[in-house]
C-alpha cells in the first residue's frame, strides 16, 4: 500500500464509460480509487452500492470515484448495469495499475487486495486504508481536504 503523501501514479485504461485518463482529473478534483477484488461479489457489491447510495455526497465534495480491478469490460458492464453504478469501473487487466498502487494479492495469487486511496486536488494520495471503510469515513477524508 502506498503511503499518505505519495504523488499518485497516473494512468490511462478503460472503464465502463470509455478511456479514463486520470491525469485529466488532476488539480480538479478528489479521486477515490476503489480496487476490490471482484465484480458482482457480496461484499464488492456491498462495498460499491454503499458509495452509490452516497454519490451526491461525493459529487458535492468534487470528487470523482472509480472502481479498480482487473475483470474484462463486458464483466463490468454487467456488474454497473445491475445496479446501477454512475461511477466508472476500471478494468486493469494487466494489472499494471494495481501493481503501480502496491496492491497485493490474497487467497494465494486470484485476487487483489481491497484498498482505499484518495488522491487529492494536489495529486498526492491524502488517505489510505486497506479494507472496507464506510463511506462516512471517505466523505470525512475528503471534507478535511476542501
Amino acid at each position: 500500500m502506498l503511503p499518505i503523501g505519495t504523488k499518485a501514479p497516473l494512468f490511462r485504461a478503460d472503464s465502463t464509460r470509455g478511456l479514463i485518463d486520470l491525469q485529466e482529473y488532476m488539480g480538479k478534483k478528489n479521486i477515490v480509487l476503489i480496487f476490490y477484488p471482484g465484480d458482482d461479489t457480496p461484499v464488492c457489491t456491498k462495498q460499491l452500492c454503499a458509495v452509490q447510495d452516497h454519490y451526491a455526497a461525493f459529487e458535492h465534495a468534487e470528487t470523482v470515484v472509480f472502481g479498480v480491478n482487473p475483470a474484462d469490460r463486458a464483466k463490468k458492464e454487467a456488474f454497473a448495469g445491475k445496479f446501477g453504478y454512475r461511477f466508472p469501473l476500471i478494468v486493469d487487466a494487466d494489472q499494471s495499475i494495481r501493481q503501480s498502487y502496491s496492491v497485493g494479492k490474497i487467497l494465494g495469487l486470484f485476487f487483489q487486495q481491497r484498498i482505499v486511496y484518495i488522491i487529492g486536488k494536489s495529486g498526492n494520495i491524502v488517505y489510505a486504508k486497506k479494507g472496507n471503510p464506510p463511506v462516512s469515513e471517505l466523505l470525512q477524508a475528503l471534507e478535511a481536504q476542501s
